[in-house]
């Protein structure tokens, strides 16, 4: 890697001011978020205005950033909705947008012009005549097509002005369409991808059949399960950030803005670490790569791929012969506060018992392991066990905790 390489900015996602203020806490640079409209993500918590003000107040604090995605592929009956959001936006003041269309781009220059503006990968950026073409018209970042190599990655960077900046996905979900142009949501449900209400149908089991040859199927991989032909498997780049600077790359970007707490501070802290450790000493991080996995694999995820960035994938590469995701830990929730006798305060997300062994994540990359002494119930009711999502609690650990740490057990573990 290059001595003169500049550290590359982390991006995670956030679905909400809680998983925000977690992705900072647990180390990214800057955040990108959806508003309550326009932001491809329509299933996602999202922010309101009042929470995406104080998301950006919190962070700006930090001197971190926030990006709200304003990326939708709008037809005439949005545009005066885009343009009264876009005005607000105006007043709230993030750091960028992300846009994918030239309209939405255009309003975005005359109802924002002091805001910077970022071109989503839904803008299909696969070439550098296409960045040029942004940069002409006043974008700052361009996100790259998934479908790019490193090496067209490389090539893209060296045709560019250096003030534009190149940004890249480097972690999270792929998509079987050409970054994210999917009709198969829309046509099977009628729920439109490019509307942010994707049902995920690349997911689903599929047989393939010849027309004549009803009920014989074609051999594809097929267990007892059937086969997910569509069905890719996770982007995982963290073995390989010196080749993502090396090719010019400003930005990495973490995919899931409808993750947990759980997953976004579990890869934005083995990220984070990854980095650091790169930019003190390349030996330290060759000699950790093996624990960088272990770390971004102890949240949900299917199995892992570097996508095209070293080759275009043949069939074993990037798509995963069944739909079924790892899941070596539960999310249990993350800390709100600590009362006046220690307890722990949360909104529970799954279920665990009195006795079980949970543990603790900290930002620094240790986790703290801790017995559940006690629940109660916000009317200080004892109960032995927490069946029921989204409810208000409070744990004696025997420990304290700060504000965000994230809570999680071993699956497979829990009480009755």
């Amino acid at each position: 890697m290059n001595d003169n390489a500049k550290k590359p900015e982390l991006l995670c996602p956030a679905s909400s001011l809680p998983v925000l203020k977690t992705a900072i806490r647990y180390g990214a640079d800057a955040v990108y978020v959806g508003g309550d409209m326009y932001s491809l993500r329509a299933k996602a918590e999202n922010f309101s205005d009042e929470e995406l003000k104080d998301g950006i107040a919190f962070a700006h604090g930090k001197g971190k950033k926030v990006y709200v995605t304003v990326n939708v592929i709008p037809q005439d009956g949005e545009i005066e909705g885009i343009s009264s959001y876009l005005s607000e936006l105006s007043k709230i003041k993030p750091d960028a947008l992300l846009i994918a269309d030239p309209g939405v781009f255009s309003m975005a220059r005359e109802l924002c012009p002091d805001i910077d503006i970022h071109i989503s990968t839904q803008a299909n950026n696969t070439n550098y005549r296409t960045f040029l073409f942004w940069h002409s018209l006043g974008a700052k970042r361009v996100v790259t097509a998934r479908e790019l190599s490193l090496k067209e990655i490389k090539d893209i960077r060296e045709h560019i002005p250096s003030t534009l900046e190149i940004e890249s996905f480097v972690h999270g979900s792929m998509c079987i369409s050409y970054s994210g142009r999917c009709l198969l949501s829309d046509y099977f449900t009628g729920r439109g991808a490019n509307m942010g209400e994707c049902t995920h149908p690349c997911r689903w089991r599929y047989y393939v059949s010849e027309e004549t040859r009803p009920g014989e199927y074609l051999p594809v991989f097929e267990n007892e399960r059937g086969t997910y032909i569509f069905n890719s498997k996770d982007l995982c780049m963290i073995e390989h950030i010196p080749s993502l600077i090396e090719s010019g790359v400003d930005s990495f970007k973490i995919e899931g803005r409808m993750k947990t707490a759980l997953y976004v501070a579990s890869t934005a802290r083995a990220y984070r670490r990854a980095i650091d450790d790169l930019f003190e000493s390349p030996e330290k991080y060759e000699a950790n790569k093996s624990s960088y996995m272990e770390a971004v694999s102890e949240c949900t995820y299917r199995q892992y791929t570097t996508g095209f960035y070293f080759h275009k994938p043949v069939h074993e590469d990037q798509i995963y012969d069944s739909n079924t995701y790892e899941q070596k830990y539960i999310y249990l929730g993350s800390v709100i506060d600590t009362d006046e006798r220690g307890f722990i305060h949360l909104t529970q997300k799954n279920k665990f018992s009195e006795g079980d062994e949970i543990e603790i994540m900290k930002p620094d990359g240790t986790n703290v392991v801790a017995k559940v002494r006690g629940i109660y119930n916000n009317k200080n009711e004892r109960v032995s066990s927490a069946p029921h999502p989204k409810e208000e609690l409070f744990i004696d650990l025997g420990i304290t905790a700060q504000e965000y740490d994230v809570l999680r057990m071993k699956a497979n573990t829990g009480g009755d």
